[in-house]
């Protein structure tokens, strides 16, 4: 996946006069296959040494996973564009939701689609599963698993679309804040600064500031139980956010509109903070 979303941004580049090479940096997220991302510590696994050797000047940009990146951004680094967003939602993979047998096991390295997956069906078992898209796909297949949540954007971007079974609404699994957008991060003024700036799409990026901000505001973490979805309408921007507890009990909701996306997201987490949402995430870690 981080290959595709390199090239694709390379591709965009070269189509605009730029040459471009691809260096493939392993982070700590690639490596760590064998327990859940919150164990292995959560925050910056999968860009923590991409942004290293951007400080160091070994690369030039680093093409991220909007929804992997830390909300606060390292000193000297700045996020200079973000391309028009792929579909932001979860999808499920083995068998729609209703399909699926009492008990079912279902597989999703991420706590914000556990919690809310118990919370739609608490007789599932859920289980965390490891790898890149491929192998996920195969341990379902092979039957480690009788359905696996993944993301739409990652699923489309790899032509695998027919694996998908069911996508879920914001009101049924509220996608992580930046899910499906990709993020290019440059050394702050220089050069790639400006020429990525060419690649921004401005209704994404008014989109997931107002999601990020959401998260900012709750604590920050990308493996949080935290879920937020902005979409331009118009001129107005629209925001869902929820907070849900791990075990699926309790959910908390807001919704919004307006035209500040900073403060739009501010409003709905003050909202979300309010009503409880600090206790649950408490509870979470």
């Amino acid at each position: 996946m981080a290959l595709w979303q390199a090239r694709f941004v390379a591709g965009r580049l070269e189509n605009r006069g730029v040459a471009t090479r691809i260096e493939i940096i392993r982070t700590t997220g690639d490596r760590w296959q064998t327990a859940s991302l919150v164990q292995a510590g959560g925050k910056g696994l999968f860009t923590r040494e991409i942004e290293e050797a951007l400080l160091a000047g070994a690369i030039d940009l680093a093409v991220h996973s909007l929804k992997d990146l830390p909300t606060e951004t390292p000193e000297g680094l700045a996020l200079a564009a973000m391309p028009e967003r792929e579909n932001p939602f979860d999808a499920m993979v083995g068998g729609t939701l209703a399909g699926l047998k009492e008990g079912a096991r279902v597989g999703t390295s991420s706590s914000r689609r556990a919690a809310q997956l118990r919370m739609l069906r608490p007789d599932l078992t859920i289980e965390p599963i490891r790898g890149n898209v491929d192998t996920r796909l195969r341990k379902r297949r092979e039957g480690e698993f009788d359905a696996i949540l993944l993301a739409v954007a990652g699923l489309r971007r790899l032509g695998l679309d027919g694996e998908i079974a069911q996508i879920f609404t914001a009101d049924e699994i509220c996608p992580a804040p930046g899910q499906g957008a990709l993020a290019i991060e440059t050394r702050a003024g220089d050069e790639a600064f400006a020429i990525c700036g060419g690649l921004n799409d401005q209704p994404t990026s008014q989109a997931v500031l107002c999601e990020r901000t959401v998260l900012k505001e709750l604590g920050g973490g990308c493996q949080l139980p935290v879920g937020a979805f902005a979409e331009m309408r118009g001129a107005i921007l629209h925001v869902t956010a929820a907070v849900v507890a791990p075990d699926g009990s309790k959910r908390l909701r807001a919704e919004g509109e307006g035209e500040d996306a900073g403060e739009l997201g501010r409003l709905i987490a003050a909202e979300l903070i309010e009503r409880g949402a600090r206790e649950i995430l408490a509870a979470s870690v």
